[in-house]
This record gives C-alpha cells, structure tokens and sequence, in this order.
C-alpha cells in the first residue's frame, strides 16, 4: 500500500472519521501498517475480537498502547519519514 495512502487513513481516523479509515486500511491487507492501523481501528470500535486478529496480522500487541489516539499518532509519526518531503 502507498504510505500517502495510509497517512490519509491515519488522519481520517484522529479526526473521526471511523468509516473512511477503515475503507482506506482494507485495501491491502498484506501491509503490516494498513493491518496496525486496521486493528487500532477496531479497537475504537469496541470489538477487541477483531482487533486483536489484526494486531497479530500486524505484528503488534493489542496492549501495547493503553490510548488508541496516542497509538494512531504514534504509527503516523513513524510513517511520516517514509514519505518524500516529510519532516522527521
């Protein structure tokens, strides 16, 4: 998946935009950070079933960020330099 893609994704879901995130995530759901984002996504949902399968699909823990804002920031600031122009 395109990393501008998942930028999107990620600043669609801080601004609370559930729907439009989760469309973007499920594009390629091979990308470890389309299926990071895809579980923090669920996780604000409510349904820790599914995103505790998409945290494992991504390699992550469903525990390790007790804030799901804190955690989707988190994944765009280490996102953000992989893109061309983009500060670090």
């Amino acid at each position: 998946m395109i990393h501008a893609d998942l930028l999107a994704a990620l600043d669609a879901a801080l601004a609370g935009d559930w729907d439009r995130a989760h469309a973007i995530t499920q594009k390629d759901e091979r990308d470890p950070l389309a299926c990071w984002i895809h579980a923090v996504l669920h996780k604000i949902e409510g349904d820790v079933c599914n995103s505790r399968y998409w945290y494992a699909r991504a390699g992550h823990d469903y525990d390790e960020y007790p804030d799901a804002r804190e955690e989707l920031a988190a994944i765009r600031a280490r996102l953000a330099p992989t893109l061309p122009g983009m500060p670090d």
